[in-house]
């Protein structure tokens, strides 16, 4: 499978060079088109990305609903601005996932002018119609209307993983499966005395290259109690929800 990665500034193809130059990170539409594979292969499009060009998100956007094969998204850290616009691109029965620790932002198109209030009046114009305009892959991702995806993008929204799956901007979070893996298998974490005795005799041991059987024993026994307890007290419990931990 080819993995194209969205990461920095959403930049126009003119502009790479300059903010290569300038030492900036950036994604072209031209780096991830020259990426897209001739046979139709499924492809992921991993976005860490704050946005950029309103145009060079587009056109990315549309290549990816455009390809052949199935295109799926995932947004590891952030997908805001003209980066969110991307991770709607999944395409061909792929998904739009984003990581559970991860944010989308959505916003209005912002452009600087100079001129009288004519041509402010006009800048305005067109502001307004690129809004409406890529709007359009919100509502399509999303059902939404037209109405409410432009009062988000009025308030500069912002969306944790769980609120983007729940409002329908992605499909689902990733790593979920082995969340709940993970969580099934509770009674198996060893106690914390354990893992921090065993923290202190592995220190130990890189000093004194050694670890004597008494110690190794100690070990083993504090594991062995633990594990044996917990298999004894675990019951099933409908109502019970999975523990969490944040080492």
């Amino acid at each position: 499978m080819t993995k194209i990665e969205i990461k920095g500034v959403i930049v126009l193809n003119d502009y790479k060079d300059v903010y290569e130059f300038y030492g900036y990170e950036c994604t072209s539409p031209k780096d991830v088109i020259s990426q897209l594979p001739t046979d139709g292969s499924p492809v992921e499009i991993i976005i860490n990305s704050g946005g950029g060009h309103v145009d060079a998100g587009s056109e990315i956007y549309s290549r990816l609903k455009e390809y052949d094969g199935q295109v799926t998204t995932k947004t590891f850290s952030l997908a805001g601005s003209a980066a969110s616009i991307i991770a709607m691109g999944s395409n061909n029965g792929g998904k739009t996932l984003i990581a559970p620790t991860a944010q989308l932002m959505i916003h209005n198109v912002s452009g600087g002018n100079e001129g009288d209030y004519r041509a402010h009046t006009k800048t305005a114009d067109v502001l307004k119609n690129y809004n409406k305009a890529i709007a359009n892959a919100y509502t399509m991702k999303t059902g939404k209307s037209e109405e409410e995806i432009l009062q988000m993008m009025d308030n500069e929204t912002w969306l944790n993983a769980k609120e983007a799956v729940n409002q329908g901007f992605a499909d689902g979070m990733l790593f979920d499966e082995k969340v709940q893996f993970v969580a099934s298998l509770d009674s198996m974490m060893l106690p914390q005395n354990a893992v921090d005795k065993a923290r202190e005799l592995i220190s130990m041991g890189k000093t004194t290259n050694t670890i004597s059987e008494e110690q190794l024993d100690y070990i083993v026994e504090q594991v062995t109690n633990k594990l044996n307890q917990s298999q004894k007290e675990s019951k099933p419990a409908a109502t019970a929800g999975p523990r969490f931990f944040f080492n």
